[in-house]
């Protein structure tokens, strides 16, 4: 899920001038930017990313309070409902390449569904993943990976240091391989590169014992 988060954010940042789908930092950002300088005004994609993330998070929370009021495990509702944004991501961005600058709807719609889809991974990496570490937020991750690293190095870690260490190492080298992946594969195929994350959730669905991995 790092590798995913990882892999669908670097795509929508180099298919659609500097989208972030699954990075709020950068959202307001951008929208402080345009706050200060009126001259510094983002795209009408970049504005709307953010209300598109609260959306997926929305989502995912509802789906998955639904699923606890019916006694049923949430992770493959979750996993379905990623997987339905990252499909209408990669077709709507397939139809509207080559992306024009002037961004045109299609590219506009696949860069939201993009960014719902990142929204309901968060949730749902927070809600039915909480014992394992965050799969998109990489920034507390490598702060408390380095944090730990350093207590292992000067000697004041113990056994719970080393397992805090591994817990946020996965997911972090997970999410920079998806980086690199995302923009070779982007550069060469085009949109359909969002095949690999589509294959990936669809491995999910169909293998319910990974349903916790």
């Amino acid at each position: 899920m790092g590798f995913l988060g990882g892999y669908v954010d670097t795509l929508g940042f180099i298919a659609l001038f500097g989208l972030f789908t699954a990075h709020v930092t950068g959202n307001f950002v951008l929208l402080g930017a345009s706050l200060a300088d009126p001259a510094n005004i983002p795209s009408l994609l970049k504005i709307l990313a953010f209300p598109a993330f609260i959306i997926g998070v929305a989502m995912a929370r509802l789906l998955v309070a639904r699923c606890e009021r019916r006694g049923v495990d949430a992770h493959r509702p979750s996993y379905l409902l990623q997987l339905v944004f990252l499909v209408g991501f990669m077709v709507c961005g397939m139809l509207a390449e080559p992306v024009p600058r002037d961004m045109s709807l299609l590219a506009l719609v696949a860069g939201l569904l993009g960014t719902v889809a990142m929204g309901a991974h968060s949730a749902a990496s927070k809600l039915l993943l909480a014992h394992l570490a965050p799969t998109s937020m990489m920034t507390g991750n490598v702060t408390q990976l380095v944090i730990d690293g350093v207590d292992q190095l000067r000697g004041a870690g113990d056994a719970a240091t080393g397992a805090r260490c591994s817990k946020f190492f996965w997911p972090v080298l997970g999410f920079a391989i998806g980086c690199a992946g995302a923009a070779f594969l982007f550069l060469a195929l085009g949109f359909i590169a969002l095949l690999v994350p589509v294959a990936l959730l669809c491995l999910y669905l169909v293998r319910p014992a990974l349903g916790g991995a």
